[in-house]
């Protein structure tokens, strides 16, 4: 059964007190870092070092959105980043014939991100057939498939990292156009592309529609099943791409490479207000939060804070947002039940 186009699916309202909220911590983020690292913080090196680093994170937080609007999540994009990589960085380093020509390079490099492509779909479809199909809870789906993904990746390199990579491929994690990063041009114009699908197609709004309510989606002809393995898919694809830029950037493929961006990623849905039970999510608020965490990632870094202090600064921010959204909602229900009793008395 298809939905009618004279009945079409209505977005949940925007929460721009969420986007207000974060805009606020973010003003202060930068302001504290700003005075705790002066002639530091506020210079074009640090802002330049920070555009080549964040867009790795905001691609794997976007393909972290698409899921949770559903409800669901994607806890292996870091396995799927990883592993699609390494299986382009072998293409691309092992199969290359010797002394190759600028057109072999070129070839290469185009079939190397093919078959990144092509199994971070893979990933997705088994990600997403799991979830539909089998309706296990999408935590356990993903964080089973992060682990296999992870431990093939580890069997494919031994433990070793794989370098020496194309100069060219290594352009698009490193290079410059008009003075930009390239690796934020990707993210800007992937950032964008997500956000119109969100917004403006049908499988946006059914993806909105069954985080709301999945058997509401059902029986207004929403192919559920059809459109949460494509928001999986979504997802692995952003994390594959979000892996080759990563060893673009680094110039070697790594099996272990980014573990803490998963944690980081749920983290900047949550900043961003993006609705863990789903129906809910902007792309225009993970965006700013990926950015807000930039900058105190590179506070930190220029505090030389350890990865031990890292971490836990990282857990406490998330159980800190995770209780002050769950304050937050019990105050918005408390005020549209005291709304509600008032017009019921009216």
């Amino acid at each position: 059964m298809k939905i009618l186009s004279n009945s079409p699916i209505k977005l949940p309202k925007t929460k721009d007190n969420n986007l207000n909220r974060l805009i606020i911590i973010s003003i202060v983020i930068f302001v504290l870092m700003a005075i705790l690292n002066p002639g530091k913080f506020i210079t074009m090196r640090n802002f330049r070092s920070m555009s080549y680093s964040f867009p790795e994170l905001g691609l794997l937080s976007l393909g972290l959105t698409i899921c949770m609007i559903t409800g669901g999540i994607d806890l292996s994009i870091v396995g799927t980043a990883n592993l699609t990589s390494i299986l382009a960085a072998k293409l691309m380093v092992e199969a290359m014939p010797e002394n190759p020509t600028s057109a072999i390079i070129a070839l290469y490099i185009f079939l190397a991100v093919g078959v990144a492509f092509i199994f971070g779909i893979i990933a997705g479809l088994i990600n997403g057939y799991l979830v539909s199909t089998f309706h296990i809870h999408p935590v356990l789906v993903t964080l089973g498939t992060w682990q296999v993904f992870s431990g093939i990746a580890i069997i494919i390199t031994r433990g070793y990292a794989i370098p020496n990579l194309p100069k060219p491929f290594l352009f698009v994690g490193n290079g410059r156009f008009l003075g930009l990063a390239m690796p934020l041009y990707i993210f800007l114009a992937l950032a964008i592309v997500v956000a119109v699908l969100l917004r403006k197609t049908q499988f946006g709004r059914s993806i909105y529609f069954i985080g709301t309510n999945a058997t509401a989606a059902r029986f207004a002809g929403i192919r559920v099943r059809k459109m949460l393995m494509r928001a999986y898919v979504s997802s692995a694809l952003l994390a594959s791409t979000a892996g080759l830029l990563m060893i673009s950037r680094t110039n070697q493929a790594k099996a272990d490479y980014g573990r803490s961006y998963i944690l980081q990623a749920v983290l900047v849905n949550l900043l961003a207000g993006v609705n863990w039970h789903g129906g809910f999510g902007r792309v225009i608020g993970v965006a700013i939060a990926v950015v807000t965490l930039q900058f105190l990632s590179s506070g930190f870094n220029m505090l030389r804070f350890n990865n031990f202090a890292r971490d836990f600064t990282w857990g406490v921010f998330l159980i800190s947002i995770m209780i002050f959204n769950h304050l937050m909602n019990e105050r918005k229900n408390r005020l549209e039940a005291d709304i509600a009793g008032a017009k019921s008395v009216e």
